[in-house]
């Protein structure tokens, strides 16, 4: 028999454990020190409590705030825009008229004026709006933007209006009788410093137009001086009629307001009100820890018990061996 032969048939023959020997294996198995546990009902609630704790804190540092954003339109003009302008009052007391400086008839100036009322009502302010409109409409100017608003008696308008220069001082007269003035500011900024040394600047140039114009003969260079310095010229005589466009009107700022609603008292709450609020934010943490962590502990359970229920078929396929 070659040795081949040898080893196939020893691989063949099944050699049967006697019954004493399977009892002595069954007894050194039952005796034996089961291995240590990987998962635990400890090593589960080390890993739990520290994510329910996260959640938690999580929920108490992100919690909304809440803001209370009353109000909704009364009057708003498309297409236009709310003024940039910062009120100014005294304090909240009636302001007297402040004498309005006359614009000078023989200098460009950009004129300002800033003018907040008090109105009894909101439907007040809603009249003095469409007045405040016709009267910037008959002294030849017109809105630049109007926004309104109103939040239950409590009622604000904003206009920006543009006024002929020379009409200011009606302006302002008539404006203010729609309300109690509250504050009132004029600003005068003279431009026609500013337009002189661009006439200056401009004579010079069409001097030098006029002695390149007279060279003799007309190179591509002298052509292209020419051109330059005529678009030049160009530039500031529009920039010149934009700022005497801008110095012909006024600009008028006017904020139309009833009375502020004095703010509600809030009571003083008592020495256990953090206490209260301290467990109300700690619940709502735990049922978030239950709704994030609960599937995550138990998905750990699941694993424990089929690594267990695994361990438990190998021991009894080894056993049936023995």
């Amino acid at each position: 028999m070659s040795q081949r032969d040898l080893a196939a048939e020893l691989r063949a023959t099944r050699v049967a454990a006697p019954d004493h020997v399977r009892a002595q294996v069954r007894l050194i198995a039952a005796a034996a020190t089961p291995p240590p546990r990987r998962f635990t009902w400890r090593r589960v609630l080390v890993v739990a409590l520290p994510v329910a704790a996260a959640v938690a804190a999580a929920v108490i540092v992100t919690r909304p705030a809440h803001h209370n954003n009353a109000g909704h339109a009364l009057f708003r003009q498309p297409g236009l825009a709310s003024p940039p302008v910062a009120a100014q009052t005294n304090g909240g007391a009636a302001a007297t008229p402040t004498t309005v400086p006359a614009p000078s008839a023989s200098r460009a100036q950009k004129y300002g004026a800033y003018l907040s009322l008090r109105i009894p009502t909101a439907s007040g302010v809603s009249n003095g709006v469409k007045r405040a409109l016709r009267i910037a409409s008959s002294l030849g100017g017109y809105a630049v933007s109007v926004e309104a608003g109103t939040a239950g008696s409590h009622a604000n308008a904003d206009l920006t209006l543009k006024v002929p220069r020379s009409n200011i001082a009606e302006a302002m007269s008539r404006l203010s009788a729609l309300g109690t003035i509250i504050g009132e500011q004029v600003n005068v900024q003279d431009a026609q410093a500013g337009l002189n040394a661009t006439d200056r600047l401009i004579a010079r140039l069409q001097r030098q137009l006029s002695d390149l114009r007279a060279q003799s003969p007309q190179t591509d260079a002298v052509k292209r001086e020419i051109a330059a310095v005529t678009a030049h010229i160009t530039a500031l005589q529009r920039q010149e009629a934009a700022t005497l466009r801008a110095t012909h009107y006024a600009t008028v700022h006017l904020q139309l307001a009833t009375k502020p609603t004095p703010a509600a008292k809030h009571h003083g709450h008592g020495p256990l009100h953090g206490l209260g609020v301290a467990f109300r934010w700690i619940g709502i943490g735990a049922v978030y820890a239950l709704a994030l962590g609960g599937p995550i502990v138990l998905l750990v359970v699941l694993v424990w018990l089929a690594v267990r229920f695994i361990r438990r078929l190998r021991e009894d396929a080894l056993l049936s061996r023995a």
